[in-house]
């Protein structure tokens, strides 16, 4: 009983201290940030497990690498890392306030293994208890010798949007989300540096295997080409905010270099610009 009640008082300390550490960021986006590093000190305090459960329910999938239902993941015991470790670095939150986007590095390691790095990234939705809760979540592994970037995030203004009743038309705003991502994928098929081009954002993060990550669309046509990648890409999934500012997609790809050809999936999280056209705001490649 003591051991309990020294290790509860450990976890309150540790989550009170977040809470206080970042007190000082805007109240919406502070709350999807303070979510994740909750649960990042979860993991510190009591494990992986433990803090992976505790920002999952029925809805959320996990990619690893391949999608499957998280809480039927997590309650098999999977052969998850014995330490895990992670910190935001971006965040943003919808003005619907019911869906966002958070990450950031990654550490993880297994007993008596060496430490590893990558990336994670996460699409979050607001349960119907107010609750964050993993949408989906994804990851890359890299070498970890990569600058560390400072935290950017997106706090939603105050301003109007237009409230949608209807399942068909919140449907209908979702294909156009699909279509992008297959204009996309079609102009890829045609040449990858003008696709890049045109539907990256000048602010874009790539995330790609044994890569640190990528800052700015200048850098990620600079890295494609040095590295000769050719990539294709097959459209499957979709989301998009309530408030219809922010979307992901996801499907497979294809990923072509001098020495192999090797299948991964990518997730894309979309922005709609002030020129009402989606620019990619986040993409993430990992093996399948």
């Amino acid at each position: 009983m003591k051991f309990k009640k020294i290790h509860f008082l450990l976890v309150g300390f540790l989550l009170s201290a977040a809470d206080g550490a970042y007190a000082q960021l805007p109240a919406k986006v502070g709350s999807l940030i303070t979510a994740d590093r909750t649960a990042a000190n979860i993991s510190k305090a009591t494990s992986p497990h433990q803090a992976l459960m505790s920002i999952v329910d029925k809805e959320s999938t996990l990619y690893v690498p391949s999608p499957v239902n998280a809480i039927n993941y997590l309650n098999n015991r999977p052969n998850i890392p014995d330490v895990l470790s992670w910190q935001p670095n971006f965040a943003l939150v919808s003005k619907s306030l019911d869906w966002g986007v958070t990450s950031g590095p990654m550490e993880f390691q297994k007993v008596g293994a060496v430490k590893r790095a990558g990336q994670y990234l996460i699409v979050w939705r607001r349960d119907k208890k107010g609750n964050w809760k993993v949408h989906l979540r994804a990851e890359v592994e890299n070498f970890g010798k990569g600058p560390k970037s400072d935290l950017v995030y997106y706090e939603p203004d105050d301003s109007w949007f237009l409230k949608h009743r209807s399942k068909v038309r919140l449907q209908q705003r979702e294909e156009v989300v699909t279509q992008s991502d297959e204009l996309f994928s079609t102009i890829l098929k045609a040449n990858n540096e003008a696709a890049f081009s045109e539907f990256l954002a000048d602010d874009v993060r790539y995330y790609y295997p044994w890569e640190s990550e990528i800052e700015g669309k200048k850098n990620v046509l600079a890295f494609l080409k040095k590295k000769r990648i050719e990539i294709t890409t097959d459209p499957e999934g979709v989301g998009r905010a309530y408030s219809g500012e922010y979307a992901y997609t996801s499907g497979t790809a294809t990923v072509r270099s001098k020495e192999k050809v090797v299948k991964f999936n990518y997730i894309r999280i979309w922005q709609l610009k002030d020129d009402y056209q989606w620019r990619v705001l986040i993409e993430m490649m990992f093996e399948r």
